[in-house]
C-alpha cells in the first residue's frame, strides 16, 4: 500500500466510523483543528489512561498535577517563550506563499521559484485578554506547553507531599501554538494535548536517569502494540537543541508522511527552576534534609503528544487482508486502547426473545467492559463494522442460544468463533 493511499484511508475511516471529524465542518472547517468523535474520544482517553497508569499509578516516585491553561504573563518571560518562541518565516515573491524557513529545501513548494523575502520572526503563542479592559496590562497567553505549570508548582508539591529527590510530576492537558505549517491530519495542530513528566534529580544522576527514561518511553509504545520496526530514536544535534536543553532524544514513528517525532525526552538541566526563581523572587532551590545543601535540581522531561500517539496507534493498527475473496479492514489495536471491548449482536432483530437476551447480556457485561449493542445490519456486515473500529470480540445471540443458553464469541484477530455458556 502506498503511503499516501494509507493516510487517505486512515482519514476516511476516522470520518466514516466516528473517530475524528473536521472541526466546525458545517461552516467550512477551521484550519488544523479537529474534533474527536464517539470512538475517537474513547481511544484518546484510553491512550491518556495508559500513559497515566504507566508513569503515575505504577510508580512510587511520581505524582499528578492539573495546572491552569492561563498563567501569569511573567511565567512566559521567565521560560523564554516571549523572547525566543519564534519561527522564522519567509514569503515567496512570486506566489506570495508564506513558509517556515527551516522547512524549505531550496525552491518554493507551491510554485517552484527560488525567490524569497528576508526571514522575519513570528511568535507562536496565542493570546487573549482577562477582564473588562483590553490593553497590554490585561494580556495573557494560552500556554504553549504544560511544563511551566509544573515548574511554578514545584515548591507547592514538595510542601504538600514531602517528596525527596528523585521524584517527578506528571500532567496531561491542552496546549496552543499558532503553527504556520500545521497539517498532516492530527499530527500538527494549533490546539493539541500533551502528556509530560518533569522528573527532578540531582545533577550527578541526570545523565543516567535520562538514559533510563529514553529506554522506558520507547518501550511504552512497543508494549501497546506499535511494531518495533516502525519506531526509532533520534538524537538532537547541537544546532537544533532548545535553548534550555543540555541533551534531547526523540522517539520517532514512521508515519505515511515520513519519520516524525512522537515524543521528546530532554535533559533540561537546571534552567527552569533557576529562571522562575529569578523572575518571581522565590527561592525554588531544593534542600537536602540530610546534608542541608540547597541546589537547583536537574530536570529530565519525557514530553509526548497525545494526538500524535493516538494517530500512530491508528496507523500502526490498520490492516487490510483478503477473506473469502473480499477485502477485510481491521484495526488491530491493543486491547488496552480499544474504544469498545465487546459488541453484542442479535442474529435476528425481529425476534423479541433474541433481542431481549442480547440486551440483557449487554446490560450485565457493561458493568465491567465498554460494550455496544448493534442490530442495524446483517450479521456479516456487523462483524466487518466492528473489525473496522478494532472491537476485539463480537458476541452473537441466535435461536439456539434461547435453548442452550450458549452464545457465539468471535475473535477480531483470528476470526475464530467459539461457543460459550451465557449466565443470562
Amino acid at each position: 500500500m502506498k503511503n499516501n493511499d494509507l493516510m487517505d484511508k486512515i482519514v476516511s475511516l476516522c470520518k466514516r466510523r466516528g473517530f475524528i471529524f473536521q472541526s466546525s465542518e458545517i461552516y467550512g472547517g477551521l484550519g488544523s483543528t479537529w474534533d474527536y468523535g464517539p470512538l475517537g474520544s474513547e481511544l484518546k482517553r484510553n491512550v491518556k489512561n495508559a500513559w497515566w497508569k504507566s508513569v503515575v499509578h505504577n510508580r512510587d516516585d511520581i505524582v499528578g498535577l492539573d495546572a491552569s491553561i492561563l498563567m501569569h504573563p511573567k511565567t512566559w518571560e521567565a521560560s523564554g517563550h516571549v523572547e525566543g518562541f519564534n519561527d522564522i518565516l519567509v514569503d515567496c515573491k512570486k506566489c506570495k506563499g508564506r513558509f517556515r524557513q527551516d522547512h524549505l529545501k531550496g525552491k518554493c513548494p507551491s510554485c517552484g521559484e527560488n525567490d524569497f523575502t528576508e526571514g522575519r520572526a513570528f511568535n507562536l503563542m496565542m493570546s487573549t485578554n482577562l477582564g473588562a479592559m483590553e490593553d497590554s496590562s490585561s494580556k495573557v497567553f494560552f500556554r504553549p506547553e504544560t511544563a511551566q505549570g509544573i515548574f511554578v508548582n514545584f515548591q507547592n508539591v514538595i510542601d504538600s507531599t514531602s517528596r525527596k529527590l528523585p521524584f517527578g510530576i506528571a500532567q496531561t492537558g491542552k496546549s496552543f501554538r499558532n503553527e504556520v505549517t500545521a497539517g498532516n491530519f492530527t499530527f500538527r495542530m494549533r490546539e493539541f494535548e500533551q502528556m509530560e513528566v518533569e522528573y527532578f534529580v540531582t545533577p550527578q544522576e541526570a545523565e543516567k536517569c535520562h538514559e533510563k527514561w529514553i529506554e522506558e518511553r520507547f518501550q511504552w509504545y512497543v508494549d501497546l502494540g506499535i511494531k518495533k520496526e516502525n519506531l526509532q530514536l533520534r538524537e538532537h544535534g547541537s544546532d537544533e537543541l532548545a535553548h534550555y536543553a543540555k541533551r534531547c532524544c526523540d522517539v520517532e514513528y514512521n508515519f505515511p508522511f515520513g519519520w516524525s517525532e512522537l515524543e521528546g525526552i530532554a535533559n533540561r538541566a537546571d534552567f527552569d527552576l533557576k529562571q522562575h526563581s529569578k523572575f518571581s523572587g522565590n527561592d525554588l532551590r531544593y534542600q537536602d534534609k540530610i546534608t542541608n545543601e540547597r541546589f537547583f535540581p536537574y530536570v529530565i522531561e519525557p514530553s509526548g503528544g497525545v494526538d500524535r500517539a493516538t494517530l500512530a496507534f491508528l496507523v500502526d493498527a490498520y490492516h487490510e487482508e483478503e477473506v473469502e475473496g473480499k477485502i477485510r479492514v481491521v484495526l488491530k489495536l491493543n486491547k488496552k486502547l480499544v474504544p469498545r471491548y465487546i459488541a453484542i449482536l442479535p442474529l435476528l432483530k425481529k425476534n423479541d426473545d433474541i433481542v431481549n437476551m442480547a440486551k440483557n447480556i449487554k446490560s450485565d457485561l457493561q458493568k465491567d467492559f465498554v460494550c455496544v449493542y448493534d442490530d442495524t445490519a446483517a450479521i456479516g456486515k456487523l462483524y466487518r463494522r466492528q473489525d473496522e473500529v478494532g472491537t476485539p470480540y463480537c458476541l452473537t445471540v441466535d435461536v439456539q442460544s434461547l435453548e442452550d443458553k450458549q452464545v457465539t464469541i468471535r475473535d477480531r484477530d483470528t476470526i475464530i468463533k467459539k461457543e460459550f455458556l451465557s449466565k443470562i
